[in-house]
C-alpha cells in the first residue's frame, strides 16, 4: 500500500536533483571560463592595445594614455582579460542554460527555442563588432576634434576600458530587439499589427535609449537607435514565422474557430447560398457577421456538427441544437435482394 508520505519525498528528491543537476552545469560553465582565461591572460596587454587602437588612432602625436592608480597597469589587462573570457564562452553559458530547461519545454518550444539562442548570441557579437569597428572610430574622432585649445587629450587606461565595455554591453542589448520582438508576439502579450502601429512610438523610443546608453553626441545616440528601429522591424518580420493560426486570427479581430471551414463546405447549397443554421433566424447569412454566437450556443453547434459526421447524416432543415435522429425501420430499404419489404398491414 502506498504511504501518505512517499509523495513528498519523491518531489523533495526531484527538486534536490535539480539543484545537483544545476550546480554541475554552473561549474563546468566556471570551468570553462578559467581555461580560456588562463589562455588569454599571457596576451593580456596585446588584447588592451587592440582594444585601444580607435582611441589611439585619433589621439593628438606626442599624447598617449595614462594609468593614474598604482594597480591599474595590471588590474586593467587582467580585468579586459577576464571580460573577453565570458564574452567567448557566452555559447557555452547559453547552450548549459539550454541543456538545463530543455528537458521540461514541449517539442514545439524546444523548436522555437534553440534557434533564438543561437540567433541571440550571434546578434550579440555582431553588436559588439559594430560598436568597435563602425562607432569608435566616428566617436572618437568627434571628441579628440572638439578638444579646446590648451587641454591635452591623455584618456586613464581604467576609464576607457569602463566606457569600452558599456558601449559593448549597450550595443549587444540592442542588437537582441528581434529576439525580443519574437518572444513578445509569441508569448501574446501583444501582436505585430499592435505593434506596428506603434511604429512612431518605437523610433522615439530607440532615440531615449541611445541618449541614455551612449555618450552625449548625436553620432553615437543616431548610431545606436537607427540600428534598433532597422532590428525591430526585422523582428516584425520573422514573428510572422513563428505565430499559429489561432494568434493569426487574433490579430485579424476574429475568433478562432477550427471547424469554421468544414461547417461552411457542409451549409453551402448547390445555387451558392448559405444556409447555415443559426440560433435566431435559422441562417447564419449576413447576421453572423452582426450577431456572432455566445460560447454556450457555439459548444452546442459544435457538438451537433460532430454528432452528424458520426451518424453519417446532415439534415440541413435540422434546427440549431437538435441532434439528428436515424431515420425509422418503416422508411428503410431492403438490405439484400432475399429481403422483403415489410407489409404496412402486419402488426409491429
Amino acid at each position: 500500500m502506498t504511504k501518505p508520505n512517499e509523495t513528498p519525498r519523491s518531489a523533495e528528491a526531484t527538486f534536490v536533483s535539480h539543484l545537483v543537476e544545476l550546480r554541475d552545469r554552473l561549474l563546468r560553465v566556471v570551468l570553462t571560463v578559467i581555461v580560456v582565461f588562463l589562455g588569454l591572460f599571457p596576451f593580456a596587454n596585446d588584447l588592451y592595445t587592440f582594444l585601444a587602437e580607435p582611441l589611439l588612432r585619433h589621439m593628438p602625436e606626442g599624447t598617449s594614455m595614462i594609468a593614474t592608480e598604482v594597480a591599474s597597469p595590471f588590474l586593467t589587462p587582467f580585468k579586459l582579460t577576464l571580460v573577453v573570457s565570458i564574452f567567448i564562452c557566452v555559447p557555452v553559458i547559453l547552450y548549459q542554460g539550454w541543456a538545463f530547461i530543455a528537458p521540461g519545454l514541449y517539442k514545439n518550444e524546444r523548436k522555437l527555442v534553440f534557434p533564438l539562442l543561437f540567433s541571440s548570441t550571434l546578434l550579440f557579437y555582431l553588436g559588439m563588432a559594430f560598436a568597435y569597428f563602425v562607432v569608435f572610430p566616428l566617436v572618437f574622432g568627434f571628441l579628440t576634434a572638439v578638444v579646446p585649445d590648451g587641454v591635452a587629450v591623455m584618456t586613464d587606461i581604467s576609464r576607457y576600458l569602463d566606457f569600452v565595455l558599456k558601449m559593448f554591453f549597450a550595443f549587444g542589448i540592442a542588437f537582441e530587439v528581434p529576439i525580443a520582438t519574437i518572444l513578445v508576439i509569441w508569448s501574446g502579450l501583444t501582436t505585430a499589427a499592435s505593434l506596428a502601429a506603434k511604429r512612431p512610438y518605437v523610433i522615439v523610443c530607440a532615440f531615449i535609449i541611445g541618449m541614455l546608453l551612449t555618450p552625449p553626441d548625436v553620432i553615437s545616440q543616431t548610431l545606436l537607435a537607427f540600428p534598433m528601429w532597422v532590428l525591430f522591424e526585422l523582428g516584425l518580420l520573422f514573428s510572422r514565422l513563428y505565430v499559429n493560426p489561432k494568434k493569426q486570427a487574433q490579430d485579424e479581430g476574429e475568433p478562432y474557430d477550427p471547424e469554421k471551414g468544414r461547417a461552411a463546405a457542409q451549409s453551402t447549397s448547390a445555387d451558392g447560398q448559405d444556409n447555415t443554421p443559426t440560433a435566431e433566424s435559422g441562417n447564419y447569412g449576413e447576421a453572423s457577421e452582426h450577431t456572432p454566437l455566445s460560447e454556450a450556443e457555439m459548444d452546442a453547434e459544435l457538438d451537433r456538427i460532430e454528432a452528424e459526421e458520426l451518424d453519417g447524416g446532415y439534415d440541413d432543415n435540422a434546427p440549431p441544437h437538435q441532434e439528428y435522429e436515424p431515420f425509422p425501420d418503416e422508411e428503410a430499404g431492403p438490405t439484400s435482394l432475399n429481403d422483403n419489404p415489410p407489409d404496412p398491414k402486419s402488426p409491429r
